[in-house]
């Protein structure tokens, strides 16, 4: 009884994720009853050791500190007490491997659940409720495995919320992704303004998002290159589902997306270099023309800077720096540059006559798609029903091919089809009447073309920089003399000239030399 009463004790617990440590007391509760049983056997508990890792896994690090505490402790034999086998390990290579490692320091094992032996029937139980564990967890995990694809199949999102979401409880049971607001909403006027052109590149996206405070940073106060490119090219946000690892082909998902499928696609062909306009990554609040005026000689654009005058002070200049060039590193000050687009700028500010036209016209446009939305869902359901009778036939074909090519061939032209069903039931859910009226809608819109001036003088940078590109979507051309000349207008404002043009007359703007004969009217409209 003595040397039993002289034993010291080590216990492992171990549970299979971090998780387990905040949803159930898993390892208080082996550790409990791992010291009843020490108490009952008189062993001297010494150390405690935990792991919250896979059992499959032989490097753990509650598990290499407790080989390494044997190891310096070799001369008191101590023993290690594990609640049940399957905590030491759940893979027979895993559970040898630590058998032996244990078995090396000197050290003996020891469980309240199993009595562990070294003659050969004790070790051939040992082996096989190892052998049972392993089989346990493959099968633990393939039966999660077929839970969660059931799940994507059905349209529900399984793993971590991406920005903009967060998990709620459904109706049918178990979680759905909601919007997380206010990031949900952030997250839709970058995804929305990078597909319309108001963001025309990455960089852009990302100098909005940080501008943002509810928008998570990295330790230096930024936003991730790849964070932002993950956000444009997650078909989540468009509330679509696809996991290929998983063989699950794209559809709709239960959750409510941020943008429509369409918008989704109009991301993707930026990104593959459709559409893309003038810009610059470097463009700062400083000069927010660099990237798009050019210079006079080469048409390079011309970059920027600050330059130290004899007595130290900073003075900002834009400049050309093309070695071909005639002008390179004449340099015109920021002030004057700034203020001939600024006269440029407001010479395009229509009257107030013409915006109200505009409008009339908006609105009675907005009045028959809104009555003409009953008649675009029938259009789209009975595409709908055309779509699913060729992908019938196809499926009946694939049954009679033998080929595998016909095979593939058939199967690529369903994904087609069945992506092509995705983006006409988009197009079917916001053809019904629109949450919001046409005042709110387009309030903005009808701001900015009745005064572009005043989003470039109040606006932010990125603001600034969408007042150019919607009012001039080429380069602008500084001339020496003082003026910004330009060679053509956005859409909009080119739609303002020809409106009843019979009837009102149009004063070129000041420096806007056209380059079609679109603005070559015998009458013409007074902008201002």
């Amino acid at each position: 009884m003595t040397d039993i009463n002289s034993k010291k004790a080590v216990i492992y617990c171990r549970v299979s994720s971090a998780q387990q440590t905040i949803r159930t007391d898993g390892l208080s509760s082996q550790e409990q009853r791992c010291r009843s049983y020490c108490e009952h056997k008189g062993y001297e508990v010494v150390e405690v050791f935990k792991d919250d890792m896979s059992g499959s896994l032989v490097k753990r690090p509650g598990m290499d500190a407790m080989i390494k505490f044997l190891r310096s402790t070799r001369k008191h034999s101590h023993v290690v007490v594990i609640d049940d086998i399957s905590r030491l390990a759940r893979g027979i290579e895993a559970h040898l491997q630590l058998r032996a490692d244990i078995g090396a320091t000197g050290a003996s094992l020891e469980s309240p659940s199993i009595e562990f032996g070294e003659d050969s029937d004790s070790k051939l139980v040992e082996n096989l409720l190892a052998c049972v564990s392993q089989h346990a967890r493959q099968k633990n995990a393939e039966q999660t495995l077929n839970r969660m694809t059931a799940r994507v199949q059905q349209g529900f999102w399984v793993f971590q919320a991406v920005w903009g979401y967060k998990y709620a409880r459904h109706s049918s049971g178990g979680k759905v992704l909601v919007h997380n607001e206010p990031l949900a909403s952030v997250l839709r006027e970058a995804l929305e303004g990078f597909a319309s052109g108001r963001f025309a590149s990455q960089a852009e996206v990302m100098r909005f998002l940080e501008a943002q405070p509810c928008v998570p940073k990295m330790a230096n106060g930024s936003v991730s290159n790849e964070r932002v490119k993950q956000i444009l090219t997650n078909p989540i946000y468009a509330g679509i589902v696809h996991v290929p690892s998983w063989n699950v082909a794209p559809r709709l998902g239960k959750h409510e997306p941020l943008i429509s499928i369409e918008t989704f696609n109009e991301i993707q062909d930026r990104l593959k270099g459709k559409a893309r306009g003038a810009v610059r990554a470097d463009v700062s609040a400083d000069f927010p023309l660099r990237g798009h005026i050019c210079c006079p000689s080469c048409g390079h654009p011309l970059t920027a800077n600050y330059s130290k005058g004899r007595q130290g002070a900073a003075y900002p200049y834009y400049l050309c720096r093309q070695r071909a060039c005639d002008l390179r590193g004449k340099s015109y000050a920021r002030e004057k540059v700034e203020g001939a687009f600024e006269a440029l700028l407001r010479s395009v500010t229509p009257a107030k006559e013409l915006v109200e036209l505009a409008a009339a016209a908006f609105r009675n446009h907005w009045n028959k798609q809104a009555m003409n939305a009953d008649q675009s869902r029938k259009a789209i359901e009975k595409e709908l029903a055309e779509i699913d009778r060729k992908v019938k036939q196809l499926l009946d074909r694939i049954v009679e091919a033998e080929s595998a090519t016909v095979i593939g061939a058939y199967e690529n032209r369903i994904a087609e089809l069945e992506s092509t069903k995705l983006l006409l039931k988009d197009k079917m859910a916001r053809a019904a009447q629109p949450k919001r009226d046409f005042d709110e809608s387009f309030r903005n819109a009808l701001a900015f073309l009745a005064s572009p001036w005043n989003l470039w003088k109040n606006g932010s940078l990125s603001e600034k920089k969408m007042a150019l590109r919607l009012t001039f979507p080429k380069h602008l051309v500084y001339d020496p003399k003082g003026a910004v000349r330009n060679s053509d207008l956005s859409f909009p404002f080119r739609m303002l000239f020809d409106l009843n043009n019979s009837k009102m007359e149009m004063a070129r703007p000041a420096g806007v030399e056209p380059a079609t004969s679109r603005l070559e009217v015998s009458r013409s409209i007074q902008l201002s």
